[in-house]
C-alpha cells in the first residue's frame, strides 16, 4: 500500500502544472488564468497531503500555535488526495485479492477502501494528539543544503525525526505512535489472514521504512517540479 503512495504522488506531480507556483503563489492580478488557480490549489492539496511546509526551509522554522495545529489536522482529514489515494490503493488491493477473505466486486472494494481510510484517520488522529502534547512538528522542511548526498541524508533522517518548539530535531514519538496505533488497532477489523500482532508489526515496519525513503522524495520534489515546468528557463524577449 505504501509503495502505491509513492507512485500516486509522482503521477500527480508529473501531471500537475505549475507545481512550483503552488509553493510561492504570486499575487492575484487582473485577467488571471483560472486554470492556473485550480492547478495551484491542487498542488496545495498535494503539499498538505505529503505534510510538507511548502517552500519554507529549515532555517526559517517557527513553532506552530495550537490553533495552527488544529487547522492542519482538520485539513488533513478532508484533503481530497487522501480519498483519491485510498481509492487507488483499494483498487490495487482488489486486483491482488488482498486480503483474500474479502470478496471481489463492489462489496469487497468497499471493505478495502474503508480499511485504508480507517487506518489513515487513526494514524492522523493519534499523531495529532501526541504532536500537541509533546510539541512536535512532523512537517517536512527543505534542508537548504547543497549537494546530493547531504540533501539525501537530511531527507532520510527526516522520516524519523520531528522538530520541537526550539527548532531542534529528535526522534518523532508522535509519528511512531500514530503509525503503531494505526497498525495495531486496525487488526480489530482485519480478517484472520491479517489480524495477528506479527501482521501489525510488519505493517508498522513497512510504513516507517516508507516514511524514511519518502523524505528523500520530498527533499527533491520541488527540483523535479521546476525541471518539469521549466520555471527557471529564461523568458523570451517579446518582439516589437
Amino acid at each position: 500500500m505504501h509503495v502505491q503512495t509513492l507512485i500516486f504522488a509522482m503521477l500527480i506531480v508529473l501531471l500537475a502544472s505549475p507545481p512550483a507556483a503552488a509553493q510561492d503563489p504570486p499575487a492575484n492580478t487582473e485577467g488571471g488564468n483560472g486554470d492556473s488557480g485550480v492547478s495551484r490549489k491542487g498542488i496545495g492539496y498535494l503539499i498538505g497531503y505529503l505534510n510538507m511546509a511548502g517552500s519554507t526551509n529549515a532555517n526559517a522554522f517557527r513553532p506552530l500555535k495550537q490553533s495552527e495545529r488544529n487547522r492542519l489536522y482538520l485539513k488533513s482529514l478532508i484533503n481530497p488526495f487522501g480519498y483519491v489515494k485510498a481509492g487507488f490503493s483499494a483498487g490495487l488491493d482488489q486486483w491482488n485479492d488482498k486480503p483474500r477473505e474479502w470478496e471481489q466486486g463492489a462489496s469487497g472494494y468497499g471493505k478495502r477502501y474503508a480499511n485504508i481510510i480507517g487506518q489513515y484517520m487513526i494514524q492522523r488522529t493519534l499523531t495529532f494528539g501526541l504532536e500537541s502534547a509533546l510539541h512536535e512538528d512532523n512537517r517536512y522542511f527543505g534542508s537548504g543544503k547543497k549537494g546530493f548526498w547531504p540533501r539525501t541524508g537530511y531527507g532520510l533522517a527526516s522520516g524519523l525525526l520531528a522538530r520541537h518548539d526550539d527548532g531542534s530535531r529528535h526522534l518523532s514519538i508522535s509519528q511512531m505512535g500514530g503509525v503503531a496505533g494505526s497498525a495495531f488497532l486496525s487488526r480489530l477489523w482485519q480478517p484472520p489472514s491479517q489480524d495477528s500482532a506479527g501482521d501489525a508489526a510488519v505493517s508498522f515496519g513497512i510504513t516507517m521504512s516508507t516514511n524514511i525513503g519518502f523524505g528523500v522524495v520530498k527533499e527533491f520534489l520541488p527540483d523535479l517540479a521546476r525541471a518539469i515546468t521549466g520555471k527557471n528557463r529564461p523568458k523570451p524577449v517579446p518582439s516589437h
